[in-house]
């Protein structure tokens, strides 16, 4: 009989470039099958978790959506990716960072570790884009890209606008946005919310799309208005997964009816392949009330498109 096929485990040893061979039910579950490493050299691109809902108000568990979403990503292995058509891999080097570490509890040192870690990241030339986690993670993640690109254009797909402000220095998943405003992380002349379906309390300057608004259009003029919006600002992607309707979203902390459908979505953002982006985050994924994996997977759609993106633009 011939020799078994040498083993094959892409997170482990698998190279930078191209896809992996594993099927999608085997193998060690990194983001995409990528490596799993600490060492930046050679890398574009690092996928890493930050398994933080110590901010959630609602339903807890998204500290386990970085688990979930790499879970839900091994559909995507070793193929063609759709639309582009092409593996993003052949020319983009994408590792999977593994998680932040954090500190046990709600620790008021949590932000700062996020920052710090982040940065270090950053600093090293290396794109960032961040499974979560709560939405509580965004802030700090742009204290640390505004801390190298400047203040940036926020694309926030959400239920809710997060412009409560609960006070500085507050641990909320519902008040980043007046934080990054105040901070000067962000330009709301250039930002703009999509999808929301709740009121807050003030919009910060930044311009809403809500659910009723996007239920009248196609994808692509979705992305027409956001593209409008941000013009040539670097830009900053922050996908909360309520922002879609509970029907392809039900695994979230605060579902809220009405939302946008996975198609629209997806569409959107592939819609804006002409932005300048500098990074990107999918979060309040919370697998304890998924179904199927249907959140997750929603998820690791959103960020094999951004992948997709970069992909095509590299170098940027």
């Amino acid at each position: 009989m011939p020799d078994d096929p040498a083993p094959i485990d892409n997170a482990i040893a698998g190279p930078l470039r191209g896809g992996a061979e594993e099927a999608t039910f085997s193998g060690v579950l990194s983001f995409m099958r990528r490596r799993y490493a600490k060492d930046l050299a050679g890398a574009d691109v690092a996928v890493w978790g930050v398994p933080f809902d110590g901010a959630t108000s609602n339903r807890p568990g998204a500290r386990f959506g970085p688990q979930a979403i790499r879970r839900a990503s091994a559909l995507f292995d070793g193929d063609p990716q759709y639309p582009s058509r092409e593996d993003p891999f052949a020319r983009l080097a994408v590792i999977d960072y593994g998680d932040c570490v954090l500190p046990r509890g709600v620790a008021p040192d949590a932000p700062a570790a996020i920052e710090r870690q982040a940065r270090a990241i950053l600093d090293r030339g290396v794109h960032l884009v961040t499974l979560g986690g709560d939405h509580f993670i965004t802030l700090p993640l742009l204290r640390a890209h505004a801390a190298r690109h400047g203040p940036l254009a926020l694309v926030q797909f959400d239920a809710h606008q997060d412009t409560w402000d609960d006070g500085e220095g507050a641990i909320t998943h519902g008040s980043f946005v007046p934080a990054a405003v105040r901070e000067g992380l962000i330009d709301p002349a250039h930002s703009i919310q999509i999808g929301v379906r709740t009121v807050a309390p003030r919009d910060c300057g930044l311009k809403i799309l809500d659910a009723d608004a996007c239920a009248d259009l196609r994808p692509s003029d979705i992305a027409a208005v956001l593209a409008e919006r941000v013009g040539g600002t670097p830009a900053y992607l922050t996908f909360d997964i309520d922002g879609l309707d509970p029907a392809f979203a039900p695994g979230t902390g605060t579902p809220v009816a009405g939302g946008l459908t996975s198609a629209q979505a997806l569409g959107a953002i592939w819609g804006l392949r002409n932005l300048d982006w500098r990074g990107m985050d999918v979060v309040e994924v919370s697998p304890p009330y998924d179904h199927a994996d249907i959140t997750a997977i929603a998820a690791a759609s959103v960020v094999q498109r951004y992948l997709q993106i970069l992909a095509a633009r590299w170098p940027i």
